[in-house]
């Protein structure tokens, strides 16, 4: 009879950001696990608390059922002699297997007759696998960082201090970690600190309640909401959606309460910006707005007990927030005694990296990029990306940024508004870090925008130059990252860039840096941009021969290569495109073996076919080359699709390969032209 699983895995807190991710990974290690053990199951469930990791699987079978384990050994021919005796080779393969000479069979496969051992194995008890297997189970999580604690060789997210395990009514016993499973589980620390058992797993979630501990975090979660509703309501505001804060919020109590404070209204003079990340990343705590939109002196504390007194504890979170409004006010004060270019100045002590120089060199040339940039794509405002980028990074050395670095680039906008800078230039300074990942806002205008493109340009460039390329487990640049939005950027604001020529000038304005030549770490960069573009597009749906159709026909301009591979994938829609495929790669596949480019004489095209094959290719010839001049790539697919029944005839009645030299060379320079023509647009080889 299938009974429930429950293990509980008691600890010290763990941090909110660990366990998100274990709830995936404990699951699937589950999975893997089960499956390996041949153990039937139903739902697996995976729930925690800063102070325990649970996993429950519904309906888990009693053991594994018995089978018969087939083995094959040799060839009949060398198993046995030719008096059918067992061989030595024979006699050596029942041994190894466990078995008599004599109960060896003779089965017929594919390849002949061979030798085999069949062993009926029982199955081992459900209890007795999970002993065995909990341990490296539990010790084999996955987690961001793991510690050491006593004289153990364990490590984990938190020393351990319990374990529970029980199948059904019945305890699971192993050691691990230095501790004993048991059915004795803990309450919460404060409100419960008392040690409770747990009966079987069916009575966990309750028994665990009881104990003042929500177990479920969906169940936690959806108490602080409906909490934060409530006090919405009460002071008839909203609180700002912010589902990242409410996950770690959840991850940080076991059992949710939901306290209202508030500060002095003066503070409300500090950019709001200022306000929520005092509150949202150093405290912890909801903020809210009124019903026109403006932040409210409150805030919002979720406490991990039930407090005897609020007030209390109210007054306790508003002293400490004033502390730190207090401090944010002061540097606010003391930033804005300081010039903008004053504080780039200092910029020039401050060291970007060791072989890439200074934060004031950095500025200093991918400004440069960004003129060059701004010369290309919109002229008129050259001196606002020049401002820009020359103040971009200015609030780096201001008080406030380096007390709550999550500012950068807010401050530097703000700081600008109050010297009097232009709003084009403020709100570039802050956006020229967007995106700030995948999926993230993007610049607004073009100050923000191609600063953030030359910004990434020089680091990317820049590291690649040095040797500080990303590895498949480390990325300290982010580079990735950096790539992708340049990807984004891009084609959300449609910039048309060479990419070659842009790297190039790049590294010509680190080329007293770099440690390899220019041409090396350009093809370098490029071919690491190209990587990208192509896993961003996998990504999002589009087959990986659609995408390297295209780039292998060149890849310079991520504008014009996107447009192109979106064609082409409309295109492979088409009810004929698979008759189409055959035909253009009949093509392709010919004159790819050809290492000469043969000169063509049309007026030696004799028959029929091959003549009527140039004139159709002339005719389409002109309209593809003005499809590709008007980026009308749609344009450009169904232009070449029109040769499709004069390429068939052709194959159907031409043979290229003749023994006459000439018109074999002719005829293959006919195709080769023709090949030249679908490579503007694609490889259709590559499908």
């Amino acid at each position: 009879m299938t009974q429930d699983l429950l293990i509980e895995i008691g600890t010290e807190e763990i941090p909110a950001g660990f366990l998100s991710k274990a709830f995936g990974d404990m699951k699937t290690e589950a999975q893997k696990l089960l499956t390996h053990l041949r153990l039937d199951h139903g739902e697996i469930k995976i729930m925690a608390t800063p102070r325990r990791l649970t996993l429950t699987v519904a309906d888990l079978a009693p053991g594994q059922e018995d089978r018969v384990v087939e083995n094959m050994g040799p060839a009949k021919r060398i198993a046995f002699t030719e008096d059918g005796q067992p061989s030595k080779a024979g006699l050596g393969f029942a041994r190894g297997q466990g078995v008599k000479p004599e109960e060896l069979e003779v089965v017929s496969t594919e390849k002949g007759e061979y030798v085999c051992a069949r062993k009926r194995e029982t199955g081992e008890k459900t209890t007795k696998l999970l002993a065995e297997a909990l341990p490296s189970y539990i010790m084999n999580i996955p987690f961001r960082k793991s510690m050491r604690w006593h004289d153990l060789d364990a490590r984990f997210a938190r020393p351990i201090h319990w374990l529970v395990a029980l199948y059904g009514n019945q305890a699971i016993a192993f050691d691990c970690a230095g501790i004993s499973s048991s059915t004795t589980s803990c309450g919460h620390r404060f409100m419960a600190p008392e040690k409770f058992t747990v009966k079987q797993p069916a009575d966990y979630i309750e028994t665990c309640r009881k104990a003042k501990v929500i177990v479920d975090q969906k169940e936690r979660k959806q108490m602080i909401q409906s909490q934060l509703a409530a006090i919405e309501k009460q002071l008839d505001g909203t609180i700002i959606e912010d589902p990242e804060l409410l996950e770690t919020v959840t991850n940080i109590v076991e059992y949710p309460h939901a306290i209202v404070g508030s500060f002095d209204k003066n503070f409300l003079e500090l950019p709001e910006e200022v306000l929520i990340t005092v509150m949202r990343h150093h405290q912890k705590y909801f903020c809210l707005r009124d019903q026109k939109g403006k932040l409210m002196a409150n805030f919002i504390t979720v406490n991990n007990t039930v407090a005897r007194d609020p007030e209390v504890v109210v007054k306790g979170n508003q002293r400490v927030l004033l502390a730190r409004l207090n401090d944010a006010s002061f540097f606010y004060r003391e930033d804005l005694k300081v010039s903008l270019a004053d504080f780039v100045e200092r910029l020039r002590n401050v060291v970007f990296q060791a072989k890439l120089g200074t934060s004031y060199e950095k500025v200093e040339r991918f400004r440069s990029l960004a003129e060059k940039m701004a010369e290309k794509l919109c002229p008129a405002q050259k001196e606002a990306v020049s401002r820009t980028a020359f103040l971009c990074k200015a609030d780096l050395e201001s008080n406030m940024v380096c007390e709550f670095s999550d500012l950068q680039g807010i401050m530097g906008r703000e700081y600008a508004r109050a010297a009097g800078e232009a709003d084009d230039i403020a709100i570039g300074i802050h956006e020229h870090y967007m995106p700030t990942g995948a999926g993230g806002t993007l610049p607004s205008n073009d100050c923000g925008a191609i600063v953030g493109l030359a910004d990434k340009i020089d680091t990317i460039a820049g590291c690649f130059g040095v040797g500080l390329q990303p590895t498949g487990s480390a990325d300290p640049y982010a580079l990735r990252r950096q790539v992708l939005g340049i990807i984004n950027i891009c084609l959300d604001r449609n910039y048309r860039l060479p990419l070659k020529d842009l790297i190039e000038q790049a590294l010509k304005l680190l080329q007293a840096k770099i440690e390899h030549p220019i041409e090396t770490v350009t093809a370098e960069v490029l071919e690491f941009i190209k990587g990208r573009f192509f896993h961003s597009l996998t990504a999002a749906g589009i087959p990986a021969g659609v995408i390297e159709a295209v780039l292998a026909t060149g890849f310079d301009d991520i504008v014009i290569s996107h447009k192109r591979i979106s064609a082409l994938d409309r295109f492979r829609h088409r009810d004929d495109f698979a008759d189409l495929l055959t035909a253009f790669k009949r093509i392709m596949n010919i004159t790819r073996k050809e290492k000469e480019i043969y000169k063509l004489i049309p007026e030696n095209l004799m028959e029929g076919a091959e003549a009527d094959l140039y004139l159709a290719w002339q005719k389409v010839a002109k309209r593809l080359d003005d499809g590709l001049a008007n980026e009308d790539y749609d344009q450009a697919f169904s232009t070449v699709a029109e040769l499709k029944s004069s390429v068939d005839t052709f194959f159907d009645e031409i043979m290229v390969m003749v023994d006459d030299q000439a018109v074999r060379e002719n005829r293959l320079a006919l195709l080769q032209g023709i090949a030249a023509d679908f490579k503007k647009i694609a490889d259709f080889a590559k499908l």
